[in-house]
């Protein structure tokens, strides 16, 4: 028997409850996350819904089924009902994803691919999560093709999501024109929702690079940071456990940290990306377009 938990496959770490773990483990072939398991799934020619996936991971012998096929047994609305979503932070891990989506009894079950996205990199958000991180952050980068991973959320998981990002990421539809996402089996998407910060992406302290790279250890961000500014030492110091635990348990904390980072001068504004459309916001008209519709015609 194969055993295709997360803990085993080592996605332990949940940055939700360890935050000096952000942005956790990302996945890095396509997979299909359900039941807290982590389950291969096959590119084909054509689109996500036909690649294949053995629902039966701990039989080896078990024969591939259609992903849409898969998902309508479990189910759960097939991926023309769902929408792709970019992950430049936690959400491109699946111990995070499940976290964040799963109900007692109600597991999360999410198609997650790797995809190159061009023109975008990811920096590092210019505020302080609730968790009490520092999260990863998009911004433009003309020339870049970041791989990055895509989720596929039904209408219920993208509103869970959403609550978790809002008000301090503006989720926006990124188009595939503009910004070219290729998936493994070579299909290109004519878009897919993005999380943009609202407050833009943090410089360097010292103003050495512009924008500071994000997505990497939490622990040396912070420590840098703190090194960076008196006052994030004397609100948030000494050291990075200290951050976190200040941070993440009160929200005075939080903003009176985020305000520094902008005081500081250490925000960069990503307007372009702001710019793009916002369709299918909570609370605002209309509905978040579907695979379906962000796919082209076969």
């Amino acid at each position: 028997m194969t055993d295709r938990t997360l803990k085993t496959l080592g996605f332990a770490d949940v940055p939700a409850q360890q935050p000096l773990t952000y942005p956790g483990r990302p996945i890095t072939h396509p997979t299909l996350l359900t039941t807290g398991e982590l389950w291969d799934l096959t590119p084909a020619p054509g689109r996500l819904g036909t690649w294949t996936v053995n629902p039966r991971p701990d039989d080896n012998e078990a024969p591939a089924e259609p992903l849409d096929t898969v998902l309508t047994q479990l189910g759960h609305p097939p991926t023309p009902h769902r929408h792709p979503v970019i992950a430049v932070g936690s959400n491109a891990s699946p111990a995070q994803l499940h976290h964040k989506l799963s109900r007692p009894g109600h597991p999360a079950t999410v198609p997650m691919v790797p995809v190159d996205v061009h023109g975008i990199a990811v920096g590092c958000s210019a505020h302080i999560g609730r968790y009490g991180y520092v999260a990863s952050a998009p911004y433009t980068a003309p020339g870049a093709r970041t791989p990055l991973v895509i989720s596929w959320l039904d209408a219920e998981q993208l509103a869970a999501v959403d609550a978790t990002e809002y008000p301090n990421y503006r989720r926006v539809l990124l188009p595939g024109s503009q910004y070219p996402m290729v998936m493994p089996s070579g299909e290109r998407l004519r878009g897919a929702y993005l999380y943009v910060g609202e407050r833009g992406v943090l410089m360097s302290p010292d103003g050495t690079e512009r924008p500071l790279p994000g997505g990497g250890d939490q622990s040396a961000l912070l420590t840098r940071l703190l090194a960076g500014s008196p006052r994030l030492r004397a609100l948030l110091g000494p050291d990075p456990r200290a951050w976190v635990t200040r941070a993440g348990g009160d929200p005075a904390v939080r903003s009176a940290g985020t305000r520094i980072f902008q005081e500081e001068g250490w925000a960069l504004p990503q307007p372009d990306l702001l710019r793009c459309p916002e369709d299918g916001q909570p609370g605002g008209p209309g509905r978040a377009k579907s695979y379906d519709a962000l796919s082209f015609p076969e």
